[in-house]
């Protein structure tokens, strides 16, 4: 296994984004296994665009390194550097970095996921849904078919501003001079659109932290679009449940195997949509 740390941007683009960087786990080549490049899966963990929980960073990343997948964690601006909207500039470079490395990551360009939990997840739907931004590609000097992910996995994601908005999550993203206008602007279910890459969702019914809301108008936009999903609402289970396992649990609660069953299916989807296995 091969770890390293890159930093992504090499210009000044906002205060701060000198920070923001992939941690870059690599399965080492072998001639006993020579397999063809390999799929990619960029990790986005979770925190109200205040922090970055650790819980669903490296515990997740083991699950798609198991699984073949060449993996990579995010470090995106949050608290006082994510204003206005940085996170956003990074999960596109992010991607872009990724094809523009294929070569020497040894991943497909045409197979890069992205994975993110509750703001995080908002931060893979708007890399799913607003990745074509004029906004976004003029400050980087990017283009869409650079910024596209492939497939995206939505863990109890804030989704949306105005529909039973997660409020504190966006007063971190934007500042707390929020507009109605700027509220539009960043949900997610408002961008949906035939260009948005395959998606997989999962939430739990009860979460009274980030409502189940977010999920299913997400899913009705992705129907109404004609584009390929899979939603699995649970029953019970509080948000920040993570994979639902021991070691990601800060409460008893989080601990459910009945829950802990989303991973493995969102193994089996990325498969039938990356190798149609």
């Amino acid at each position: 296994m091969i770890i390293d740390n890159v930093k992504l941007y090499d210009k000044h683009v906002y205060d701060g984004c000198e920070d923001v960087s992939l941690d870059v786990f690599l399965h080492s080549p072998s001639k006993e296994m020579p397999i063809p490049p390999r799929p990619a899966m960029i990790v986005i963990g979770g925190g109200g665009y205040a922090m970055i929980s650790d819980r669903e960073r490296e515990p997740i990343s083991t699950v798609y390194l198991a699984a073949g997948y060449n993996v990579f964690q995010l470090n995106y601006s949050v608290a006082e550097k994510a204003p206005c909207a940085h996170p956003m500039l990074d999960i596109a470079l992010a991607i872009a970095t990724l094809r523009r490395n294929a070569d020497e990551w040894y991943i497909d360009p045409e197979k890069i996921a992205v994975i993110g939990f509750s703001a995080g997840g908002h931060l893979a739907a708007a890399a799913a849904t607003m990745f074509d931004s004029p906004e976004i590609l003029s400050a980087l000097g990017l283009t869409e078919q650079q910024t596209r992910p492939d497939a995206a996995i939505l863990c109890y994601p804030v989704i949306s501003a105005v529909d039973h908005p997660h409020e504190a999550s966006f007063v971190y993203l934007l500042g707390n001079d929020i507009t109605q206008e700027m509220k539009e602007k960043y949900s997610c279910e408002r961008h949906v659109s035939k260009k948005t890459c395959p998606c997989f969702l999962f939430h739990t019914a009860n979460d009274d932290c980030v409502p189940v809301q977010n999920s299913i108008s997400f899913a009705k936009a992705l129907a109404d679009n004609g584009i390929s999903f899979e939603l699995h609402i649970l029953p019970a289970g509080p948000h920040g449940i993570s994979r639902a396992t021991p070691e990601t649990s800060w409460c008893p609660e989080l601990a459910d195997p009945y829950v802990a069953r989303w991973s493995d299916w969102s193994v089996v989807w990325l498969n039938k949509l990356f190798h149609n296995e």
